[in-house]
């Protein structure tokens, strides 16, 4: 069943019984595979635990993002440990929020991202990788003035109040769903395959409801700044799509002609997070990397 893996047997089996998997069949038959799969995973290809831990490295980051919101802390330090530096959170604070709506739109989310956070540390066992530094200040600003929605020497706070949050969180939904679909076709461990579609479902439906309520909001002028800004970090395809078009449409899905979701390597995820086009491997909302194998973002300069 399981062609390559993350790191050893044990956290084979970590990962199933995380996902609900755990019958005697299928804990020996990852044992059984485990040297080849190990192999394989050596071989210069790109591991399964290497993109969970990516996706890790990345739900971390919404976590903290919505938690802090929500409660004004971040995640409980037992969460944060693993593989790698463990690091700190710069920034964050508790939302004014001035309705009930977008209260429980950030609390419901919330709750998913930490959910995530320790489904895939449960999941990778002794592999998972710490929490790298997080920035939840300086970044915002950087990715609101590269959008035009501030000048210089302006500042913008995703916590000031409840139209700033949801900007700020349109900038890390629509980065999700293309991730985990970017990440999709490099993992070839169906198990594995399974549990990143179903946090790719969830990251679109999140995804679905901030769109929506920034155009309930009258937002759809600076969420599409947004867009085109992450754009233009991204590559030089203009696939990223704000949440109305150049006609005034309504554009809640961010779909291709064929009505699918577009997808980003994870070095193009990497150049978005980064707020950086180029090749780096630091930046933006990871000032001093993120955790794992997977840190380098593509050169689109």
């Amino acid at each position: 069943m399981i062609s390559r893996s993350a790191e050893n047997g044990t956290d084979r089996r970590n990962f199933l019984r995380a996902a609900g998997l755990t019958g005697a069949g299928v804990v020996a038959g990852s044992a059984l595979l485990g040297a080849g799969a190990d192999k394989a995973a050596a071989d210069g290809t790109i591991s399964d635990g290497a993109i969970l831990n990516f996706a890790l490295n990345l739900e971390y980051l919404e976590a903290q993002f919505y938690h802090y919101a929500v409660y004004g802390y971040g995640l409980d330090a037992s969460l944060l440990t693993g593989k790698d530096s463990n690091g700190r959170v710069t920034g964050g604070a508790k939302v004014p929020f001035s309705s009930k709506a977008v209260q429980g739109i950030a609390t419901e989310i919330a709750g998913d991202e930490l959910a995530h956070v320790k489904f895939l540390r449960s999941a990778l066992g002794d592999a998972k990788t710490a929490m790298p530094n997080i920035d939840l200040k300086n970044s915002f600003t950087t990715a609101a003035r590269a959008a035009g929605l501030i000048g210089a020497g302006q500042t913008f706070d995703p916590f000031k109040d409840e139209n700033s949050f949801l900007l700020g969180a349109f900038i890390f939904e629509d980065v999700g769903v293309t991730a985990y679909k970017g990440a999709a076709p490099l993992i070839s461990n169906k198990t594995y395959l399974d549990a990143a579609a179903g946090i790719l479902s969830v990251e679109a439906y999140h995804a679905g409801i901030i769109r929506k309520a920034l155009l309930d909001k009258g937002l759809s002028s600076a969420a599409n700044a947004i867009s085109n800004a992450r754009d233009s970090l991204d590559g030089k395809t203009d696939d990223d799509q704000g949440i109305t078009g150049s006609s005034g449409a309504v554009n809640l899905v961010p779909a291709d002609a064929n009505g699918l979701a577009y997808s980003r390597a994870p070095g193009q995820v990497l150049n978005v997070v980064y707020l950086n086009p180029g090749q780096v491997s630091e930046g933006g909302f990871f000032p001093n990397s993120i955790n794992g194998t997977l840190r380098v973002s593509q050169n689109n300069s």
